[in-house]
């Protein structure tokens, strides 16, 4: 796991220079404090940070082969490196190392830009291609492994690992997208490929880039897409039988490491799943583990870890955190570089942090929820659009958005009693309703929040834009395949991938999600979505196949989340820094917001008659941004 930077002088007016390049990989010291080297040619500048995981000895870069027709540098763990290698020296090719870095390189050489439809991992990597002048960037199929890209003015390609890697270079403009900024309020995060920067993009997951010296713009390709089109036709029972065999075997592959090794384990099912996966293969010496507490009973999942601690005879670490762990807000901003809401990138520091101090490499539970409908959302979703199918269109939208606008919203009130959302999401379409479901601050909202002179900005953008382009690209037939896409494009890559990316790497720790190998997803996918979600029993079949190995109360108990009370901290310790930093200075300066509607959230949420802490957590963390950068 490392970082990676680079400078392409694509039009021959702006060669690289060596002093803004090292700037670039130095910021981005804590991916890989192992090593740091640079590579500059006369029309190329390659930059990496090294975190040695495998091949510790010899697998130094930038990296060029022997002939000096290619050079690559690398961030991520390529799986099946081994068999990969083995292929290449039957044709021909010979090896100086045993790292997956040469083992990319070398399969470049022989396959060009179809050898990353080979690699099975996590990766961003960039090679240089002396001989034809063309610079070659693949991202991996999920978006593990992030990869940002801007083209300058001065004819330049720069691109890095973080955004901060960009932001070193003089030459880049910090102009703000607005229409990122819409798309961070509904979502909580900004999704692929915009950034917050209108010059900078992120590299889409599964997708390549490739430019030639002489060009006007990169050529963006797909290579992979998550497919729903296929369906499983087979018994539950055997159904079941292959997933555990398909998981075990992706955990199996991440297994591979020359420095110490664990995984979290929050007390969830797919944390403990694959820390019982671990415990079955590795039978002759313990699991290490790690898991957080925290001060607040409805916030500790400890007990349910300790189960699965208790069966499989773990290694286990467990500290407890104060549940008012709010010090890290500015923090955190720096370290996601754009602004990001999800506020339970606090534990996930901290778990991170814990983990570092036994292992370098932990192996953890995401992408459970995307891959077997876990989340509260699709139970909910799936429960509407029943409603929805039933009700004709032209009856639908007039009552429900009637009960919608004036049914009162009570924040205050039992939850049976706050149906004002739901009405709201019954009026809509389907995939109007599930981004009303997820959004951060819901569309009415926004429509406050924003001060008309912003709003004109905006020119009619909005975020549902976002689901609609992803839509058309999928292929299958079910509305709950349909949302688990929309997750996979999305929230998975913009919200969770990114989150445990900069959280671990903050702290030098590489970590590993085998629920989301490609293969084992791709096959996932065809189990039938009645499977996936009975009534309001999400993960079904997943749950079903681990019974065997998991402890009941593991398994069937209410989802908990690894949340942070913000609705506590917004009304008590953080009041008068919410005022402080929500209601001046440069949210107020920004000319983005309306600050009558600022002041309603703000006040609303203190004094009790309006539940606003996601917003309102929203705003602190764009607050921070933009005191970090303007």
């Amino acid at each position: 796991m490392c970082g990676i930077a680079g400078i392409l002088d694509v039009n021959g007016s702006a060669p690289p220079i060596e002093a803004v390049l090292h700037e670039m990989n130095q910021i981005q010291f804590h991916r890989g404090p192992d090593e740091g080297s640079i590579f500059i040619d006369e029309k190329i500048g390659l930059a990496h940070r090294r975190l040695s995981i495998i091949d510790i000895s010899t697998g130094q870069q930038p990296l060029i082969n022997d002939q000096r027709t290619a050079a690559i540098i690398f961030n991520g763990e390529v799986y099946n490196y081994r068999s990969l290698r083995e292929e290449l020296i039957e044709l021909g090719f010979t090896f100086h190392t045993h790292s997956d870095t040469e083992v990319i390189l070398q399969a470049y050489c022989a396959w060009g830009e179809k050898s990353v439809e080979r690699l099975r991992g996590m990766f961003a990597f960039a090679i240089w291609d002396f001989e034809k002048q063309t610079l070659f960037i693949a991202r991996d199929r999920l978006g593990i492994k992030p990869l940002y890209y801007a083209m300058l003015e001065n004819g330049q390609l720069i691109w890095g690992s973080e955004l901060k890697v960009l932001e070193k270079h003089p030459e880049l403009r910090r102009d703000m997208d607005k229409l990122a900024v819409e798309d961070y309020f509904a979502f909580g995060y900004i999704p692929e490929p915009r950034t917050i920067y209108s010059q900078v993009k992120k590299l889409e997951p599964g997708y390549t880039l490739t430019i030639r010296v002489g060009d006007k713009a990169p050529q963006l390709r797909q290579y992979w897409q998550a497919s729903f089109a296929d369906t499983l036709n087979q018994s539950e029972e055997s159904i079941q039988e292959e997933l555990i065999h398909r998981l075990k075997e992706a955990v199996d592959l991440r297994l591979i490491a020359e420095v110490p090794l664990g995984a979290f384990l929050s007390g969830g099912v797919d944390s403990s799943a694959i820390v019982a996966m671990m415990a079955e293969i590795q039978k002759d010496r313990a699991v290490n583990t790690c898991s957080i507490g925290f001060d607040v009973k409805n916030f500790n999942e400890t007990e349910f870890a300790e189960l699965v601690v208790d069966r499989y005879k773990t290694d286990h670490q467990v500290e407890v955190v104060s549940a008012n762990d709010f010090d890290l807000i500015d923090k955190l901003s720096a370290l996601y570089d754009e602004p990001y809401a999800d506020s339970s990138a606090i534990p996930t520091y901290r778990v991170c942090e814990l983990a570092r101090k036994r292992v370098t490499v932990c192996l953890s539970g995401d992408g459970g929820d995307e891959v077997f409908a876990g989340y509260r959302r699709h139970k909910w979703h799936m429960l509407e659009d029943r409603v929805r199918s039933m009700v004709p269109k032209g009856i639908r939208q007039p009552v429900f958005n009637f009960l919608g606008d004036y049914y009162p919203k009570l924040d205050w009130a039992p939850k049976f009693l706050r149906a004002k959302s739901t009405f709201q999401a019954l009026q809509r379409d389907a995939l109007a309703a599930y981004l009303h479901t997820m959004s951060f601050v819901p569309d009415a909202r926004r429509q406050k929040l924003f001060s008309d002179a912003f709003k004109q900005e905006l020119g009619g953008y909005h975020a549902l834009e976002v689901f609609k382009r992803h839509a058309n690209d999928f292929d299958g037939d079910d509305a709950l395949s349909l949302i688990q896409f929309l997750d996979m494009k999305t929230y998975l890559p913009g919200d969770i991938l990114t989150k445990v990316d900069r959280a671990s790497m903050a702290h030098s720790l590489e970590v590993r999600v085998p629920l989301i190998d490609h293969e084992f997803l791709q096959w996932s996918n065809k189990i039938p979505s009645k499977y996936k979600l009975e009534g309001a029993n999400g993960k079904a079949i997943f749950k079903r196949s681990l019974e065997s190995r998991l402890p009941h109360d593991v398994l069937y108990r209410d989802k908990m989340g690894f949340g942070v009370p913000l609705g506590n901290w917004f009304r008590g310790p953080l009041k008068d820094k919410l005022r402080q930093r929500v209601l001046h200075g440069k949210m107020i300066d920004s000319g983005i917001f309306d600050g009558n509607e600022l002041k309603s959230m703000v006040e609303g949420h203190i004094n009790g008659t309006q539940n606003n802490d996601q917003m309102l957590w929203a705003l602190m963390m764009f607050e921070s941004f933009l005191q970090r950068t303007q």
